[in-house]
């Protein structure tokens, strides 16, 4: 029982928590004696701020996007039209003519406005929730003064908008950075809590692909940076997350083009069938007015779905942009909705890719000094983290053995005349030395394949050890001989299992990609949960494995940080970048994560469903709640011809003017009703699509079916009672 409540919990995907910096922004406004921000729907400034461009946005040129709404304000301006003619006696309607009397007008046009407000007002609350992000965004980004490095070396004071991309800039303690870059001097921590909300510093180093990039608006909390610039004034990450949720450049997605060709579609064909009821209550003596045909008309087309597709849209960013992802597009963020296949990056991902060396072993017949000195020099000019921790490791050690840490005696700088950097195809480093002697580390397969005889059965045993302890080995070789094992130790992060169970309830599978060996790549994948893994994977077998599960009708999203990562990522249907990753793989990349989570991609998929199933589940609602409108609208037309007609009156409604009115009255309301599920989005539960499907379509289906005939059943005895019709 236990359990069952426990997948049951694990099974809600909350997307309206947002990130830390949400709760930073509360604790700093109660400390500087504000009211934290109210990010409810209900806030009510948000709902005054929103009325003003809701009335902006009744004028016709803006309505135009929207086809659905832009005929339900030329019926109501219609229907305006008829009621002031009517009133001064210009026009008058027929004899038995249904609803032709200025009251009732009156009501109907009253009414058809407010539909039309109502789907102005709901866009423009979802854009006041953004801009309001917006604004909080903006807080955090104040110009700067910048030391820019000119060409002769000297350092120049200049503004953070005169900085430039390629400009090269010197960060000191306790200063701001300027801009976007990448660290190319300089080890530093930096506080980025006005970013993520995390206020525990964070390394910034060069030469890495996790903790060499910046971001403008961080602070240097130690030591001094030396940045290279990577964005333009008006082009940093932040400035395009504040374009992003003000909403100024969303574009509509193509499944939102599509539902608007299908919508305005739907309006032509009832637009059709309206206007021929005319001829035909005309031959049946009960001629129908101008006024009950536009009533009809509105309640047929789905002006709900019409009314609040735009404000699902922009919800839906605006959630993605509350757990500091950037999303390039809308676009990006419904092809995440269907995504069905995830690569994940091992290294920063899966583990926490501080892989560092934990010793040396030395094959049978070579001394421990020989393997020590050889690693040693391997990673001399080696600046990555894994290289500074052998370099470490090593002089320790040869220290232990109370020996010079330079090998042979000779100064370190001196014995070096080549490096060799590691590459991704080659997946090997080192040096040559002065005379001539290569050494290097690299993949264990890597070194075995570049020497001229058969490695040595120890060096597959003691390999295949450490990768079976889920580290990573890597060997050592001087010239043709092999020395030596290095193991380099990682920490799968914990919780992981549990989340990738998630992924597979929702019918994901996830794949995980390593440079490592096969039983190193086992080991790790069977601790962390995932479902497949890519060993030995260079960056050409990331995109052949991309390009064959998306030849497959797979959707593909893929994690990655790295430069190496890029060509992948961008090959990815969706391509989430870390932003403490290279510039390459950012720009790549048609998402970018600030608070550089590889994790989060989780939440940014269930936001993809979570939007894609609200617009389809208010779609289903707005088609399906057309019946109920039927039975009360169609007797009620043809009523005074055709008696028979009022066995169709299941609601009982009380007079033709009574049921008319309130199905107009209704159709009005339930937009604004469904405000706040187009804005928070209908409950995401980590579950398959077919069962997704049938919960929704029982919900919002027979609900869309079922909740018209109670509504406009209450309206009716509301309107009768007070004599409105």
């Amino acid at each position: 029982m236990a359990l069952a409540r426990g997948r049951a919990l694990l099974a809600v995907v909350d997307t309206q928590r947002g990130t830390k910096r949400a709760a930073r922004e509360d604790r700093r406004a109660q400390a500087d004696g504000r009211a934290p921000r109210n990010r409810g729907i209900f806030d009510p400034a948000l709902l005054r701020g929103a009325l003003g461009p809701a009335l902006r946005k009744l004028d016709p040129r803006q309505l135009l996007h929207n086809p659905v709404m832009f005929v339900v304000e030329v019926t109501a301006a219609l229907v305006t039209v008829v009621f002031a003619t009517d009133l001064v006696g210009i026009t008058r309607g027929a004899p038995r003519e249904v609803g032709r009397s200025p009251g009732f007008e009156l009501q109907i046009a009253t009414w058809l406005w407010f539909t039309v407000l109502f789907a102005t007002y709901a866009e423009a609350l979802a854009e006041a929730r953004g801009k309001a992000q917006a604004a909080t965004l903006r807080e955090t980004r104040s110009a700067t003064v910048a030391h820019r490095r000119r060409l002769d070396g000297v350092l120049e004071e200049v503004g953070s908008s005169d900085l430039r991309s390629g400009d090269v800039v010197v960060i000191r303690e306790g200063e701001t950075i300027p801009g976007d870059g990448d660290v190319i001097e300089g080890v530093a921590y930096v506080n980025e809590a006005v970013i993520t909300g995390e206020s525990a510093p964070v390394l910034k180093e060069p030469g890495t692909d996790i903790r060499s990039s910046v971001t403008g608006g961080t602070t240097v909390t130690s030591d001094t940076l030396t940045v290279r610039i990577t964005a333009n004034p008006g082009e940093t990450f932040l400035d395009r997350m504040i374009a992003l949720v003000e909403g100024a450049k969303r574009q509509r997605t193509p499944n939102e083009i599509a539902l608007s060709i299908l919508l305005s579609g739907l309006t032509l064909v009832f637009l059709l069938a309206t206007v021929t009821l005319r001829p035909f209550g005309l031959y049946a003596n009960a001629p129908l007015g101008i006024v009950v045909l536009v009533a009809l008309l509105v309640c047929l087309i789905p002006t709900t779905i019409g009314g609040l597709l735009s404000a699902i849209g922009i919800a839906g960013m605006d959630r993605v942009a509350r757990f500091n992802v950037l999303a390039m597009s809308g676009r990006a963020v419904e092809a995440a909705g269907d995504v069905d296949v995830i690569l994940l990056d091992k290294t920063g991902t899966i583990t926490f890719g501080n892989r560092l060396a934990s010793r040396i072993v030395p094959l049978a017949g070579v001394s421990e000094r020989d393997a020590l000195d050889a690693a040693l020099l391997t990673s001399l000019r080696d600046e990555t983290p894994e290289g500074r921790s052998v370099v470490e490791l090593a002089r320790r050690r040869l220290q232990e053995l109370g020996g010079d840490d330079a090998p042979g005696g000779a100064p370190e700088d001196g014995v070096v005349a080549e490096v060799v950097p590691f590459s991704a195809e080659s997946r090997t480093s080192g040096v040559i030395l002065v005379d001539g002697t290569v050494v290097l580390k690299g993949a264990v397969d890597a070194i075995e394949a570049a020497l001229d005889e058969a490695a040595p059965a120890e060096l597959k045993t003691l390999s295949d050890e450490i990768a079976g302890l889920g580290a990573t080995p890597l060997a050592i070789r001087r010239n043709g001989t092999v020395l030596g094992v290095i193991e380099l130790k990682d920490t799968v992060k914990p919780g992981l299992r549990a989340r990738f169970d998630e992924l597979r309830r929702m019918g994901i599978r996830t794949i995980m990609v390593t440079g490592d060996n096969p039983l190193t790549a086992r080991t790790i994948a069977a601790e962390a949960g995932v479902d497949d893994f890519m060993a030995q994977a260079k960056p050409e077998d990331k995109i052949a494995r991309i390009r064959a599960e998306q030849a497959e009708g797979h959707l593909v999203a893929m994690t990655g940080d790295g430069t190496n990562d890029a060509p992948a990522v961008a090959q990815a249907d969706v391509g989430l970048a870390m932003n403490s990753g290279t510039s390459a793989c950012k720009e790549a990349a048609n998402m970018v994560d600030l608070d550089s989570d590889p994790t989060k991609l989780i939440e940014v998929i269930a936001i993809g469903k979570q939007l894609l199933i609200t617009r389809g589940a208010i779609t289903t609602f707005s088609i399906a709640n057309d019946v109920a409108k039927y039975f009360a609208i169609l007797p009620a037309m043809f009523a005074v011809a055709y008696p028979e007609l009022r066995s169709l009156n299941i609601m009982g409604l009380g007079t033709p003017e009574s049921a008319i009115l309130s199905a107009v009255i209704f159709n009005a309301l339930v937009i604004i009703a469904l405000v706040p599920l187009s804005l928070r989005g209908v409950a995401y539960r980590a579950a398959p699509a077919a069962e997704l499907l049938q919960r929704n379509l029982l919900i919002y289906g027979v609900g869309g079916i079922l909740a018209p005939f109670l509504g406009i059943k209450l309206i009716d005895m509301l309107v009768t009672a007070i004599h409105l019709a």
